[in-house]
């Protein structure tokens, strides 16, 4: 691969759900071919906010993702330069998609639902025609990844190893890419 594909995951208070994707993302890009940068932000944010916990303990769980410094992240507001710098949005929920697509629509077209690129989008082509694809799609609740916020340890396990699962999928369908 010899373009770099720049990405920000997207989630609500980036606290929780797209702290971990970036998290995720970032060892998946450790690959030798595989050229990313990574950026995690959210639609509802207090900024400057460390991750929870909970989250940090559901990072650390999954073995595959290695050492990594949890301590440094602060949550972020998505902004315009954020919007322009991405190649693809990939948001926890339909809400978020909704949410870029009303705020930011010159750029609509690179919001994606996680869960629904990595089910729907069409093999082949490039990122920009998967995109193209996928931005035409009604976002739907039932490719939403559960905001595990104000819940117990397992579910902010259960939503890291769905996470992992869906961030492997989208990792494979992008490194047999052609990304622009």
């Amino acid at each position: 691969m010899s373009e770099t594909l720049k990405i920000v995951t997207l989630c609500t208070g980036n606290v929780a759900r797209s702290v971990m994707l970036g998290y995720m993302l970032a060892t998946l890009a450790d690959a030798p071919g595989v050229e990313w940068h990574i950026r995690t932000a959210g639609t509802h944010v207090l900024e400057d906010s460390a991750m929870s916990v909970r989250t940090r303990d559901a990072l650390v769980a999954i073995e595959e993702l290695g050492a990594h410094h949890y301590g440094g992240h602060r949550s972020h507001q998505l902004d315009e330069h954020d919007v322009q710098w991405a190649d693809v949005i990939l948001a926890s929920e339909a809400d978020h998609v909704r949410f870029v697509r009303t705020n930011f629509s010159a750029n609509a077209h690179k919001a994606v639902q996680l869960a629904q690129f990595a089910r729907c989008a069409p093999l082949g082509g490039s990122m920009v025609q998967q995109l193209a694809t996928l931005s035409q799609l009604e976002p739907s609740s039932a490719f939403d990844v559960a905001d595990p916020a104000g819940a117990d340890q397992a579910t902010y396990d259960r939503c890291a190893r769905q996470l992992w699962e869906l961030s492997q999928i989208f990792a494979t369908l992008v490194t047999e890419l052609q990304i622009l």
